[in-house]
């Protein structure tokens, strides 16, 4: 008999907050030093434009304004840490501004590409997204 393999994912939501130009998306560095999209894991029973707004204050202190209706994108991982996948939903999102509030999950924030991301400490799920990241798909 075959074994079945887990087939649950982290169901995660994460805010796509793009910079001025558009051009470029807000990554949150942990104190770890590890590079995330913020947010997190979506709560049971909320639905990402319930949940994310809560996430952020959480990890930022900063106030949404706007979160999509729809998803931008959608990428999974497999956890190294442990034998699960995770599912990593991205909404673009609007923030009331940058002036965060210092917590272990955001220490520090920057506006990156594909291309600021070389020597970065970044998730499956941030590394998979910035390679599938097209600014024009984004243009007012």
């Amino acid at each position: 008999m075959t074994e079945i393999p887990n087939c649950f994912y982290r169901i995660s939501v994460k805010a796509l907050v793009l910079n001025e130009t558009r051009d470029k998306f807000l990554l949150c560095e942990s104190e770890n030093g590890w590079w995330d999209l913020p947010g997190g894991g979506l709560d049971f029973g909320m639905t990402p434009q319930e949940d994310l707004p809560r996430e952020i204050t959480e990890e930022m202190g900063v106030p949404v304004t706007k979160i999509a209706e729809y998803p931008s994108y959608f990428v999974t991982e497999k956890r190294h840490s442990r034998d699960e996948w995770k599912a990593c939903v991205a909404y673009e999102t609007e923030l009331a501004h940058l002036d965060f509030t210092p917590s272990n999950e955001c220490v520090s924030v920057r506006f990156v590409d594909k291309h600021d991301i070389e020597n970065m400490n970044l998730f499956v799920c941030v590394k998979k997204l910035a390679e599938m990241f097209r600014p024009e798909n984004h243009a007012l």
